[in-house]
């Protein structure tokens, strides 16, 4: 055996140099998967998972919502819930809504919201009807296709985001555009650095595509970003996006609790008619209106405190400034109005937005599930017919608002004052002194 050992140190000699060109591709090959996975700019994914760019949508950026959280996915710091098992594997890629973790230091965590501006089947039908819409193909390149657009070309060459630029896309927020809400959005977009100003020289020509392309899509993460609850709006806090996945911090929807005690549902409901009369009366002289609401469109934080979970519906009218589509008036269409509706579908017309609108919407369709047989019988009835007088849609605002607030007179005895609603416990203690 010790004579065989050159003979053998050679043959080995040999396979090393045939098997030298194969290990080189495994290792190039090896190298591009984690180029793959991790931004340049983070430090390299750990390869117990793999990170798809097509579930974060990523690989169709620059037609997405922005990149301002991605290192975040790519250092761990945001996770799913499913990833709090050894596994590691990414959820399922079809859902709209995902549970998740945040952290800033990979020690302490809270719970977010990631959710997708709309159904991935919507999303890859908008971009279908994106190539065959302007291209007359089945796939295509959609960041260059949007690119080409009429729309976009105008987009490129201006300065500053006036109505003219948004006529015609159909999400609520841009249906009655005024120049002091477009200002606003410019101003506080947060995928890009905040200049201050109500010019976008401070935009790259990607940054004005994803704002359009998110304009277009859904407003809703927009609407948190220059409605911050840090400023007393009822929003939950954008955290950021990558590709087209958003991060906010976490609530839980209010269907979860048509079940709860009655001094629950009697503070849920005050709050309720609290946030629907500062849509009406704030500050800043807005109207912000409902197109749609269901038992998802609000949400409760731990604390009890209850937001607009999800503002996809909600409209905007500036009443300071007026109202600036009137009816008759000419609407321009194109691909950027139908990426998620019917390109032919009439939108409502400004001036058909009651004032009490969303006040009739909420007192039909969730406060009757809230309130109901939570209470003794006189008190029942009471609330019951303050409902129906609310929903009743032939009254006058007048008359809407009054019964809003005789209901909100029989239910704030019914509040108690406990630990469970942190978010005014123990300021009630010591307000609610004689």
């Amino acid at each position: 055996m010790l004579a065989m050992r050159p003979w053998l140190h050679r043959l080995c000699s040999k396979c090393v140099v045939k098997l030298l060109p194969l290990l080189c591709l495994i290792l190039n090959c090896s190298t591009f998967l984690a180029a793959t996975v991790s931004p340049s700019a983070g430090p390299r994914v750990k390869l117990s998972y793999s990170f798809g760019r097509t579930f974060l949508g990523l690989d169709k950026c620059n037609a997405c919502i922005g990149t301002s959280i991605c290192k975040k996915f790519f250092k761990e710091e945001i996770r799913f819930d499913s990833w709090l098992s050894s596994s590691l594997k990414l959820p399922p890629n079809y859902l709209s809504y995902y549970s998740g973790n945040y952290s800033d230091d990979t020690i302490s965590w809270r719970p977010v919201d990631l959710s997708r501006l709309t159904t991935k089947y919507q999303h890859d039908q908008a971009d279908k009807r994106i190539c065959t819409f302007l291209t007359h193909t089945k796939t295509c390149s959609i960041e260059r296709v949007l690119w080409k657009t009429e729309r976009f070309q105008k987009w490129l060459k201006t300065k500053r985001l006036t109505p003219n630029l948004v006529q015609g896309l159909s999400t609520p927020m841009l249906r009655c555009p005024s120049q002091r809400l477009l200002d606003r959005i410019v101003r506080r977009y947060a995928e890009v650095a905040d200049a201050g100003s109500v010019y976008m020289d401070h935009f790259t020509d990607r940054d004005k595509l994803r704002l359009l392309y998110t304009l277009s899509v859904n407003a809703h993460p927009i609407m948190l970003q220059i409605f911050p609850g840090a400023e007393g709006w009822p929003f939950p806090k954008y955290l950021g996006s990558c590709g087209r996945l958003i991060v906010t911090t976490s609530t839980r929807p209010l269907k979860e609790f048509y079940g709860s005690s009655s001094d629950v549902a009697a503070d849920l409901a005050l709050q309720l008619l609290a946030i629907i009369n500062s849509m009406r009366n704030n500050d800043l002289n807005y109207l912000f209106y409902f197109t749609h609401v269901d038992a998802g469109t609000f949400g409760v934080f731990n604390s009890g405190h209850l937001f607009i979970r999800d503002a996809s519906t909600l409209g905007v009218i500036d009443k300071q400034e007026g109202k600036q589509l009137m009816d008759g008036q000419e609407e321009h269409k194109d691909i950027f109005s139908c990426l998620v509706t019917d390109c032919q579908s009439e939108l409502p017309s400004c001036n058909s937005i009651k004032d009490t609108r969303s006040l009739i919407m909420v007192c039909e369709e969730l406060l009757p599930k809230l309130l109901k047989e939570k209470f003794l019988p006189p008190v029942q009835e009471k609330i019951d017919r303050a409902l129906s007088r609310c929903a009743d849609s032939f009254l006058t605002d007048q008359e809407v608002i009054r019964a809003a607030q005789v209901l909100e007179e029989i239910l704030q005895p019914l509040q108690t004052c406990d630990p469970r609603f942190a978010y005014r416990y123990p300021d009630c203690k010591y307000r609610d002194k004689p």
